[in-house]
């Protein structure tokens, strides 16, 4: 192995010979253990990113090694490939988002390939593509003939100029997160999936799930936010078009003597009703609506009300008056879309109050607070009731009970569960997703395409010159004849949300006939997945659509399975320093260069702001490119830093440093290999120990998917072995070693097989054997101290008597000559640490 390892040449090599033998295709039909490993599929928007390299190597290097382990992988590629970016490249760039996007895929799956990913290319998928969406199209109308979905009118964040409902997420300060412009709320008819059928399910669900993040199952748990509370109505002191009744819920019915207003929505029936001879009110509810509905913009913005003159009348006392208004904090889809305002207990409550001048009272105190006033902040801790009549004295749950109790006993009110989780609206008025196959008929209503006439295929020939849908634009797209009478009827004209492509795709890499979605049973050999990974700000609606999608196919008796990922992994994200000009624009890092404190920009020389580090983003420019990288250094020293540097789980700074130093590794290795020496004779026995633990801890650690703990276990052996004299043994640890980095640095570790002599792929190669009895360690290094301080040490057997430790310390020749002839007098033996000579 005299020739220097040169990177571009082995990369190249090694990803033909697998793509020729197709290395890493899964065999439906294989009777080995099956492992599914599967990272979060990428959108294609032009490049991949050094983010991307990260989640997808530490995929690999899990693929890579349970098959070294005996398993049969599934390890597919794909990609998530409608949403509004190409119809944004569209109106922007003039250009097709189809062209756009497969332009894209093109790109970036060449950039994967350069990688040396151990993918299934055959099983590769692009959710744009009419065999992907057209299943997807069978599986919603399946899901609409059991009655999973349905059609209603709702409010939407409406964008007036990209034309298009938008998500509660996508409203950032009330304004539409693409456009900038005010978004409004309309009235819609949106099509919708029945999640909260499955709302216990998938709270239930999250308990078995053992190899999730802590983190994660408590953020979908929050989301799909199950309250216990009492649902009741207050009456109003006067009718109001035919309402006499105010009906709201509380989580905290024990906060009841609290209470100082009532509040209604803006769309709530009665404020419709009292805005049809209050022009204030309707102008105020217009205002509601132009404001987003995302619980972040509720929380944050000024709390504002109409007073609408009326007042309800509280159970407990019917002298006791509550002003009614209308908020804009009230939201007609959460709960009854009217809230009992207890100001001393609720924050939101409380700067409504103070706003309109309405008392606030403690009703709830610690131990010696019960006389305190509620100032700037309201009290959400534990305490026991005041000011509460038959409630004094109670702590909160009993007096949640008692109330409760009390008002079912009354008939005025009943203890019930709500949830925060809402039923999934689907609809999108956009043009690159998948159309949903209903036919709307004036004489049969809404009408399942039916299957044989899939899939509903994108027209091409739609235009972006003016914001909106082009589909409903469209001359003859949407214009058919109703399947059920044969009458003229038209198509539905709104695409599935995005979310839909990325709920069931898991399904569709393991199992691809071309007549149906899936087979049940080649989805069962393999599913559910057993590591997905992915970034955490999935952790919410990917996730938890996916394992509502899941259930429902189950449900519906397609699916035999009910979570669709066994084990969940949220990777950290890549970060980079970032840099200003002075005019204050972004500046890449290879538009400056460091020079001893100073940062200057390439072109001019002149001083640049080293600005702090941030994750990766296009708009900071702080972004590397990984072709750049794996140009210089090659592919598997790209992969060695992604793996070495940090837990996965937390954030990576990329460093100029930190890719040299995994470099030089590589070459290091690549020396080592050379060094096998057939002719050596004889054993090392702490080597082949060495060697031993370090294959035992690095399949513990790839397992756990600590890939920086294993790579810190093989720097070790690397060293030790570097150490050692010729022997069977390192000539030994030296193979093992090339095994050992082969989930992590392929191309080298396939380069160095076949230097070695070895016969067929380190890739097809099974994990090296460890000897268990190599694991215990039976020698010890024992301190030999004088007057308590190191003086020697000595290595010895494991459990070596005292005696024997006493006689070997007093043999030193280092002891002799500290103790220059004096006789201890104590000496401390502690077995297998240390032995303590008192003079």
């Amino acid at each position: 192995m005299q020739r220097r390892f040169n990177p571009l040449e082995a990369d190249a090599r090694w990803q033909k010979i697998w793509d020729e033998q197709q290395s890493f295709r899964a065999s439906d039909d294989s009777v080995k253990p099956r492992s599914y490993v599967l990272e979060m599929f990428p959108y294609p928007s032009g490049r991949i990113h050094i983010g991307h390299v990260r989640n997808y190597s530490m995929g690999d290097v899990l693929a890579r090694f349970r098959r070294m382990t005996g398993h049969e992988v599934l390890h597919p590629m794909g990609w998530d490939a409608f949403g509004m970016p190409a119809e944004n490249a569209a109106m922007e760039k003039k250009v097709h988002p189809g062209s756009w996007t497969r332009q894209n895929i093109a790109t970036m799956r060449a950039q994967l390939k350069k990688l040396g990913f151990a993918l299934d290319w055959s099983r590769e998928l692009a959710t744009c593509e009419p065999e992907y969406y057209g299943h997807e199209q069978a599986l919603f109308l399946d899901l609409y003939e059991h009655g999973l979905v349905y059609r209603k009118e709702s409010a939407v964040n409406w964008d007036p100029v990209d034309m298009t409902v938008l998500a509660n997420e996508q409203v950032i300060d009330g304004k539409g997160w693409r456009s900038g412009a005010t978004v409004e709320k309309r009235k819609l008819s949106q099509w919708f999936l029945k999640i909260t059928d499955f709302a216990d399910e998938l709270l239930d669900g999250l308990k078995t799930l053992d190899h999730w993040p802590e983190k994660v199952k408590l953020m979908q748990e929050n989301w799909i936010g199950k309250s216990v509370g009492l649902q009741f109505s207050f009456k109003l002191d006067q009718a109001v078009n035919g309402h006499s009744e105010v009906a709201v819920f509380s989580t905290r019915p024990d906060t009841i003597f609290g209470a100082s207003f009532a509040a209604i929505a803006a769309d709530h029936p009665i404020a419709q009703a009292l805005a049809e001879n209050d022009a204030l009110l309707t102008a105020f509810i217009e205002e509601c609506r132009a404001t987003g509905t995302a619980a972040a913009d509720i929380e944050t913005m000024d709390k504002k009300g109409h007073d609408t003159g009326l007042s309800v009348v509280h159970p407990f006392n019917p002298d006791w008056k509550l002003p009614l208004f209308v908020a804009n904090f009230v939201l007609m889809d959460y709960g009854t879309g009217a809230v009992m305002g207890v100001p001393g207990h609720d924050q939101r409550d409380l700067d409504f109050a103070r706003k309109y001048m309405l008392p606030v009272e403690r009703v709830v105190a610690p131990e010696g607070q019960e006389d305190a006033p509620v100032h700037d902040e309201a009290y959400t801790g534990p305490g026991h009731l005041v000011n509460s009549q038959f409630l004094n004295g109670m702590d909160a749950e009993s007096a949640k009970k008692a109330v409760i109790d009390r008002a079912e006993a009354e008939g005025w009110g009943h203890g019930t569960t709500v949830w925060r989780l809402r039923d999934w609206g689907v609809s999108r008025q956009r043009y690159w997703g998948t159309p949903i196959p209903i036919i709307h008929c004036d004489t049969c209503g809404p009408v399942g395409v039916p299957k044989a006439q899939l899939p509903i295929i994108l027209p091409d020939d739609v235009s972006f010159d003016v914001p909106g849908n082009p589909l409903d634009r469209h001359p003859t797209w949407k214009h058919v004849d109703c399947p059920k009478c044969g009458k003229a009827a038209r198509r539905e004209t709104d695409t599935l949300d995005t979310f839909v492509d990325s709920s069931w795709y898991f399904i569709r890499f393991a199992s691809q006939p071309s007549d149906k979605p899936f087979d049940a049973e080649t989805v069962k050999k393999w599913m559910p997945v057993s590591q997905y990974i992915g970034g955490v700000e999935h952790a919410i609606l990917h996730l938890l659509y996916a394992r509502f999608w899941t259930r429902a196919l189950k449900h519906i008796g397609m699916l035999d399975i009910s979570e669709p990922f066994t084990g969940l992994f949220t990777q950290g994200m890549v970060t980079h320093e970032t840099y200003k000009a002075t005019d204050g624009r972004w500046l890449s890092p290879d538009e400056v260069e460091k020079r001893g404190d100073r940062v200057v920009v390439l072109e001019t020389g002149e001083n640049a702001t080293l600005g702090r580090v941030e994750k990766m983003s296009k708009s900071k420019k702080n972004v590397v490119d990984p072709d750049d990288i794996i140009e210089q250094y090659g592919a598997d020293a790209v992969r060695w830093f992604m793996l070495s540097d940090s837990p996965p789980e937390r954030d990576l700074p990329w460093t100029a440093a930190g890719i040299e130093g995994a470099w030089r590794f590589v070459n290091r290795l690549w020396r080592l290999f050379g060094q096998i020496d057939a002719a050596a004779t004889g054993e090392d026995k702490p080597l082949d120990r060495k060697l031993h633990q370090t294959i035992d801890g690095v399949a513990k650690d790839i397992e756990a998917l600590s890939f920086n703990k294993a790579v810190a276990k093989i720097y070790e052996l690397a060293n030790a072995v570097e150490k050692a004299a010729p022997s069977a043994s390192r000539s030994a640890a030296i193979r093992a070693l090339a095994l050992l980095v082969a989930p992590m640095t392929p191309h080298l570790a396939e380069e160095a097989w076949a230097d070695m002599g070895e016969q067929g792929l380190i890739a097809d190669a099974p994990w090296p054997n460890v000897d268990p009895a190599l694991l215990v360690e039976d020698e010890v290094t024992v301190a030999i101290q004088v007057q308590g301080k190191l003086r020697d040490t000595l290595t010895v057997a494991k459990g070596t008597p005292k005696d024997e430790l006493e006689r070997l310390a007093l043999a030193s020749v280092k002891i002799v000559r500290s103790l220059d002839g004096a006789v201890p007098k104590k000496v401390i033996v502690v077995p297998d640490r240390l032995v303590n000579l008192v003079i």
